[in-house]
């Protein structure tokens, strides 16, 4: 649980370094992983009724328009992940996602469902950031 903690602390101050805040003030962000095919319907199961605390800790931290995704490539699936950031600060505020209990509880549910990419791994991650090449409104 630490090392995800700290991946995320790491993930953020990353992020909020090498990512300008565009003009109309909303980070963009996406990430990528992978899913064990065994645990695929149980990770749909938990995010169909994802727990209030968890919910109301994410709008806290103010990201909006998050949204998971799944696609099988070959043999593999992979989840990509995205949303916007609309906040001032956004190393504190995911300090404060990663500080919370109840997120900490729902990563110890839906982490074993995933498989990081090599990328990750190696850092000791789950998700590996994807950058952003095109946005339209």
């Amino acid at each position: 649980m630490m090392k995800i903690y700290y991946w995320l602390i790491g993930m953020c101050i990353l992020i909020s370094c090498r990512a300008e805040q565009p003009s109309d003030g909303v980070k963009r962000v996406g990430m990528v992983t992978g899913i064990r095919p065994e645990k695929i319907a149980y990770y749909k199961e938990l995010h169909a009724a994802t727990w209030d605390g968890v919910l109301k800790k994410i709008h806290e931290a103010n990201i909006r328009n998050y949204t998971i995704y799944l696609k099988k490539i070959d043999t593999a699936y992979y989840l990509f992940s995205h949303y916007e950031y609309i906040g001032n600060d956004y190393a504190a505020d995911m300090k404060k996602i990663a500080s919370d209990t109840i997120t900490q509880r729902w990563w110890r549910e839906t982490d074993p469902c995933q498989l990081p990419l090599p990328e990750a791994e190696v850092q000791g991650t789950i998700w590996a950031e994807m950058e952003e090449v095109f946005h339209a409104d």
